[in-house]
């Protein structure tokens, strides 16, 4: 897989720092990211998963009707990481993996309860499923995730395409921020079905955008020159205001004597 390695200049708020920027492109072999993806169906059930390459997906074979599931799948139920009270229910699918063959996964759900007026599935994505999978501790892992990742939703009656994309940040101490990118495109869904129904269909199709991770990283660098320039725009700033202040002072002396002048003209007039 090929990595894009791109260092973004930031606009610093001190500027006797400076931010350089390096873009380097390398294949990394060894760089694979085997995304996973959680949905929160609530009363909506999974009828098929399947995989496809090179963004064909076959014609639709009994819409509606329980159909094959080859996705690898776990469910997992915790406690809401915000609430620590509302019980949560996911569905957490093994996303794509193939980016060199535009791998893809296409999955269909079914709602059976269409009273509400709006519907939708919330789902989010993380980096890696194999991580879930080896975690001792799916239910930490999962409120771990869902704190730290964006949630997304797609609407019922549609075929909603998601292209996803990795963004690694590194910052100044070291750490590191994985954060997903995505593109939506959403197409209706004709439902040819001949019997009249009052339930609800959803599709929903995931793949990687490009074969590129960018990498963005902060180089910063003290400058003394710099240094040298902020301190002359504060002694330029400091002569500034004491010389407008000066001028004030004179123009103010200069109003006062117009005033007493007039006064004694006023006066010796009278008189």
């Amino acid at each position: 897989m090929l990595q894009l390695s791109e260092d973004v200049e930031r606009v610093s708020e001190n500027p006797a720092e400076e931010r350089e920027e390096d873009m380097e492109v390398h294949e990394d072999s060894s760089s694979v990211i085997l995304p996973g993806i959680a949905f929160y169906p609530g009363k909506a059930r999974l009828l098929s998963c399947k995989h496809h390459y090179y963004d064909h997906i076959p014609p639709l074979i009994n819409p509606g009707q329980p159909g094959d599931i080859e996705c690898t799948t776990q469910r997992i139920n915790y406690t809401d990481p915000f609430t620590n009270q509302t019980m949560k229910y996911a569905l957490v699918v093994q996303g794509p993996r193939d980016v060199k063959k535009r791998e893809l996964v296409f999955l269909q759900f079914h709602l059976n309860e269409t009273d509400q007026d709006f519907s939708a599935i919330d789902y989010l994505l993380f980096s890696s499923f194999q991580e879930f999978v080896s975690s001792p501790e799916k239910a930490k892992f999962m409120k771990d995730c869902e704190s730290s990742y964006s949630s997304w939703k797609f609407s019922g009656g549609f075929r909603t395409w998601v292209k996803m994309s990795l963004v690694k940040t590194k910052e100044e101490d070291g750490s590191e921020t994985v954060e997903f990118k995505q593109e939506t495109s959403v197409v209706n869904y004709i439902d040819q079905r001949t019997k009249p129904r009052s339930d609800q269909l959803f599709f929903v199709v995931f793949e990687w955008k490009d074969p590129f991770i960018q990498t963005v990283q902060d180089i910063i660098t003290a400058n003394p020159w710099n240094m040298i320039a902020l301190l002359c725009g504060i002694f330029l700033a400091l002569f500034k205001a004491a010389d407008f202040a000066k001028l004030s002072v004179k123009w103010m002396i200069k109003i006062r004597r117009r005033h007493l002048k007039r006064t004694r003209q006023v006066t010796n007039h009278i008189s």
